[in-house]
């Protein structure tokens, strides 16, 4: 929620207060920067009201009617009663999209980036995250959390069709820690950081060391993954 601003969560509340008579929060299951895109996100909620099938689909139905195009509901179904979006998420994958050339049709959905790049050494970088857990070097400065560790399972550049794209999947995500992770490799890609000056990057916990943090618009979180026999009602 924002005081000042319009919001995904608040715009979804709404719309459940008015068709479902929502008398809470709904939460979901983390939260973005502002301009960063969700092809997948998943947020739970509680009803006075058990509802069943028929009538999920016809909620979800009129909640599209509801909300704004740039607002769209998959599915709606039940879970246990104790089942959290957010902490029960086993994994998250997020893609950074960058072009390669100029696309006016994609400009909202990527960044533009046109410099040469050593991408096989970009690949070779990704690689150095699987041997660490702290990533302090790559988080907003001033965050709530109690650690700043996380277990990196993916992280490599695809190529392609005038395309880059960054593709990285982790138990969890620090605040702005993709975008400063696509600047740091853009900058290896770049020649301005060795292998071996990423690994200080990383061992160094200063976000001053890494790099450029890149626009919103070319993040996607793309996967959130869950044990659903665990969580299904």
């Amino acid at each position: 929620m924002q005081e000042n601003s319009v919001s995904v969560q608040g715009l979804v509340e709404q719309g459940l207060k008015f068709k479902a008579g929502l008398k809470n929060r709904v939460v979901g299951c983390g939260r973005t920067d502002a301009g960063v895109h969700a092809r997948q996100f998943f947020a739970h909620f509680d009803l006075d009201n058990n509802l069943d099938e028929v009538h999920l689909v016809e909620l979800c139905r009129e909640l599209n009617h509801f909300l704004p195009h740039d607002i769209a509901i998959q599915k709606i179904f039940q879970v246990k009663q104790n089942a959290h979006c957010r902490f029960d998420a086993t994994l998250r994958t997020y893609k950074y999209f960058l072009s390669r050339e100029n696309d006016p049709f994609i400009r909202n959905y990527s960044w533009s980036f046109q410099a040469l790049l050593d991408v096989d050494l970009m690949r070779e970088a990704s690689k150095i995250l699987f041997e660490y857990r702290d990533f302090t070097s790559f988080s907003k400065l001033h965050t709530d959390v109690k650690t700043n560790n996380c277990n990196i399972s993916c992280a490599n550049w695809e190529e392609g069709q005038g395309r880059l794209v960054f593709t990285i999947t982790a138990d969890r995500f620090l605040r702005n820690m993709v975008r400063a992770i696509v600047g740091t490799l853009l900058n290896v890609g770049k020649g301005k950081l060795s292998l071996a000056d990423f690994r200080k990057v990383i061992e160094s916990k200063e976000r001053s060391k890494a790099g450029m943090s890149v626009p919103a618009q070319g993040l996607f979180l793309f996967e959130v993954e869950y044990s659903w026999k665990d969580i299904l009602a």
